[in-house]
């Protein structure tokens, strides 16, 4: 096992001395993908460099394999790149009417942000 992938399974707790501390692992939390029903997204266009747009959708509360399908889902229906970092999809252009559209046919409670 590398450094990095050992690193990122410890929990990141080296010493305590709370006795009331308890060593449970928390990330039962983040292991459910909640409904689309039940999912609030938002869907923010930022201005890059260059004069380029990305439109970000923000909000996804599941697991990241569920955050990458929906991601590259997005990115096949709008026709262009993309990528998914730090919880948030990434679409390359101005694309917020497409993908509200996209998004509120599979039923997720989503909406546009900003300006």
């Amino acid at each position: 096992m590398s450094k990095k992938n050992k690193k990122d399974k410890e929990d990141g707790l080296v010493y305590s001395t709370n006795r009331d501390l308890s060593f449970e692992n928390n990330s039962a939390e983040d292991d459910e993908t909640l409904a689309a029903g039940e999912q609030n997204l938002r869907i923010h266009l930022d201005r890059l460099g260059g004069g380029k747009f990305v439109s970000r959708v923000i909000g996804f509360v599941g697991t990241e394999t569920d955050l990458e399908k929906l991601g590259k889902e997005l990115k096949q229906k709008c026709g262009v790149g993309g990528s998914v970092k730090n919880d948030e999809i990434l679409i390359q252009g101005d694309h917020r009417d497409k993908i509200l559209s996209i998004l509120q046919k599979a039923g997720y409670h989503v909406k546009k942000a900003g300006g």
